[in-house]
């Protein structure tokens, strides 16, 4: 497998890539850029939509149009482009990260300081209609969430710990944490993931400039370098959900890869799982 360039772009910290499978399209963010990119790799069609904040994610709603995870809270476009905040909670030096849409279509948003401080942080389930719970209080940088086919468990990262975490999901919260992975020092920091039809768990290694693919009993079975040291997040799409696509940041970096800040993708690279869009 190799990596190849979808979209060649200088994004300041590339996160977030979801597919939408009603339009046939990929949808990534520039958190720093406080930017929302679309991409259909059928037709090379591009858009960008500036936001008033930075964005940590944006995601399909069922209705139509993105849920974000802004700086301030949690936001709705509507399908016409039409703005409202669905819930508004903003705390000074602290900012949307990573967010994903669980099984039962409620939005888990991860937060982070801007300093990166421990414990600045948290993941909170938000459902339609704009309730909040706290799931996981006290993190440092919230990032990949994810679920095993059969929606029996979820999967977390707080980049810092290097654990890619596991839990057994119980109704609608999970319970049990623990480690499924540790990443070796030396070898980057876990970042945005994705969970293939295997179970498999993929994560994309911030500093590490690869992915690495662990089994559902967190034994690694595949490597996959990239030419960016940077890569954020990854997911499936594609016609089938066989493509892998790879958002990567150029932040911080004294002497970035002409790729750093691209959209790459890795064709056939494996069997994603149909996404699930916001149900508000």
């Amino acid at each position: 497998m190799r990596a190849e360039v979808a979209v060649h772009t200088p994004a300041s910290l590339g996160e977030g890539p979801t597919w939408d499978p009603v339009t046939g399209r990929l949808i990534w963010v520039d958190i720093l850029g406080s930017r929302v990119h679309t991409y259909e790799p059928a037709t090379g069609r591009r858009t960008v939509m500036a936001t008033e904040q930075h964005v940590g994610a944006a995601k399909p709603r069922a209705a139509g149009g993105l849920v974000v995870n802004l700086r301030d809270g949690i936001g709705r476009y509507d399908a016409d482009g039409a703005y409202s905040w669905l819930l508004r909670d903003p705390v000074p030096g602290r900012r949307g990260n990573d967010a994903a849409v669980a099984p039962d279509g409620s939005l888990w948003a991860g937060t982070m300081r801007y300093d990166e401080a421990a414990g600045g942080g948290a993941l909170t389930r938000v459902t339609p209609d704009g309730t909040a719970q706290t799931i996981f209080p006290s993190v440092a940088v919230s990032n990949g969430i994810g679920w095993s086919p059969d929606g029996t468990l979820a999967y977390y990262i707080d980049s810092p710990t290097r654990r890619i975490d596991v839990c057994r999901m119980e109704g609608q919260l999970p319970v049990d944490r623990r480690p499924l992975a540790i990443i070796e020092p030396g070898a980057g920091f876990p970042d945005g993931l994705t969970v293939d039809a295997d179970g498999c768990v993929w994560v994309a290694l911030w500093d590490g400039g690869r992915l690495r693919r662990y089994t559902p009993r967190g034994a690694l079975d595949r490597t996959l370098p990239l030419p960016v040291s940077r890569p954020t997040a990854c997911c499936f799409g594609g016609p089938g959900l066989r493509d892998l696509y790879v958002t990567t940041a150029r932040t911080g970096l004294s002497r970035p890869h002409p790729l750093a800040g691209s959209v790459l993708v890795v064709p056939d690279a494996g069997q994603g799982l149909p996404g699930v869009a916001f149900a508000g």
